[in-house]
């Protein structure tokens, strides 16, 4: 005859075991979820608790991973934007590309395009950032913000110098010349937009349509030269 087993005679159900793997393929795992989580529900979402469930590990092993959910999310921001800077660095033409400034601006922004189809969760990492997103995230993208202006100031003085020529000794007072600082910040700033735009409604304005109106806005400072850049009716650029 058998004994009645009380509840706590029963064996306890335990919770599923996370087989021991290296610190560095552990990472790219707590990493690989929490960009998921992002992805699926925002940044609102992120704690170590739902990237634990998510990568379903216990808390501790995302804790033996990153010292905090600081830590986890700058990791992250840092993997994605390795490669996502490179590609936007590309985007911008080379400085000594100076003949056809506005056509090579209207090829950034199908390069953009391209470039956000092929990614757009890493985009979404870095530009659909809520005020809740962690201060340090901020910092980061911020800095690699700046990088990226930068970068269109030393390209805007290079085109501007090349279409300026040396002044004739008897030229008249020059009228106010562009600022590449201040439109450095105005492009930027519409790139971030549309790129915004792009990521949340795919569809709403197309790449050609923008190149187009970039290129009525930049003709004003840089004339077009005959036989130039152009746009097919696909958008896809041409010399």
């Amino acid at each position: 005859m058998s004994t009645p087993t009380s509840p706590t005679d029963r064996p306890r159900r335990r919770r599923p075991y996370a087989p021991r793997v290296p610190i560095t393929e552990r990472r790219e795992q707590l990493l690989d979820a929490a960009l998921a989580l992002i992805v699926s529900d925002g940044y609102g979402r992120v704690s170590i608790d739902a990237i634990a469930k998510r990568a379903q590990v216990a808390r501790s092993v995302v804790y033996g991973a990153f010292d905090d959910l600081d830590a986890l999310l700058l990791a992250l921001l840092d993997r994605q934007q390795e490669r996502a800077f490179t590609r936007l660095l590309a985007t911008v033409p080379d400085p000594l590309r100076t003949g056809d400034p506005v056509g090579f601006a209207c090829e950034a922004v199908h390069r953009m395009a391209a470039m956000l189809r092929e990614d757009p969760d890493t985009w979404r990492l870095i530009l659909l950032t809520p005020a809740t997103t962690p201060p340090a995230v901020h910092a980061r993208i911020e800095a690699d913000r700046e990088r990226f202006r930068r970068r269109v100031v030393s390209w805007m003085e290079s085109a501007a110098a090349a279409a300026d020529g040396p002044a004739p000794a008897s030229a008249p007072a020059p009228a106010p010349a562009p600022d590449p600082e201040v439109l450095a910040h105005a492009l930027v700033a519409s790139a971030e937009h549309f790129a915004r735009l792009a990521l949340s409604s795919p569809g709403a304005i197309d790449a050609t349509r923008l190149a187009g109106q970039l290129r009525l806005l930049l003709g004003g400072i840089w004339p077009t030269p005959s036989g130039a850049y152009e746009e097919t009716p696909e958008g896809a650029p041409r010399a």
